[in-house]
């Protein structure tokens, strides 16, 4: 397990926004009163969806509000990999690094990552975009797989990745999903097998008679 430190620069202090607070609300009404420190890691999620990071402000506000002791709230904070600890992006990339995405071009996509953007966990100067390696992000038919914010693109290469970030970079809007055009984890180009419309449309189905089905009772 590799250790996760808090970002040197701190703000100054947090605050929950009004709709974060509406959230908060949902998840302390799933536990009672006494055991409100279990929605600890939604709110952590909540805070990050709204700041972009959690920083050490918030966790002591989150602390705060679940009757917690700080260093708790920090632990689970440094414990999930999927908690940001250190300023990100408007839309920050997370590149797949396991075997399934690196067989399949993911080197090349930390390279693009690299040149775009700069070192991991920088942010660009105009605010728009950073970056990390991570471990597997569950889409490995779909290697190599790049989530930017909460969507996956997938099937992704050099030069498919460095046009979605020039587009977004220009506010253009990008579509998620598989940069071959594949269905889920379908075939590109389609399926090739089982294509007979026949096969499963009951077209083929014939009566079955059932062997010593009992004889209807008699009224």
């Amino acid at each position: 397990m590799s250790a996760r430190r808090l970002a040197e620069k701190q703000p100054a202090s947090f605050a929950f926004s009004d709709a974060t607070q509406e959230q908060i609300r949902f998840w302390l009404g799933k536990f009672p009163e006494d055991r409100k420190a279990s929605a600890v890691l939604p709110i952590l999620w909540l805070v990050q969806q709204q700041e972009g990071w959690v920083s050490e402000p918030a966790i002591r506000a989150i602390g705060d509000l679940l009757g917690m002791p700080k260093i708790r709230v920090l632990e689970v904070a440094t414990f999930y990999t999927m908690l940001r600890l250190q300023p990100a992006g408007r839309y920050h990339l997370q590149v797949c690094g396991t075997t399934p995405c690196m067989l399949r071009g993911a080197e090349d996509l930390k390279k693009v990552c690299h040149k775009r953007i700069g070192e991991k966990f920088d942010v660009t100067v105009d605010g728009n975009f950073s970056w990390e390696e991570v471990e597997c992000l569950g889409g490995c038919v779909n290697a190599p797989v790049v989530a930017i914010n909460d969507r996956y693109h997938e099937d992704l290469t050099a030069e498919d990745l460095a046009a979605i970030i020039e587009k977004l970079a220009k506010g253009e809007k990008v579509s998620p999903g598989s940069a071959r055009g594949r269905q889920t984890s379908a075939p590109e180009g389609g399926a090739k097998a089982l294509t007979d419309p026949s096969l499963y449309d009951g077209s083929l189905a014939q009566p079955v008679s059932l062997p010593n089905k009992p004889a209807p009772a008699s009224s």
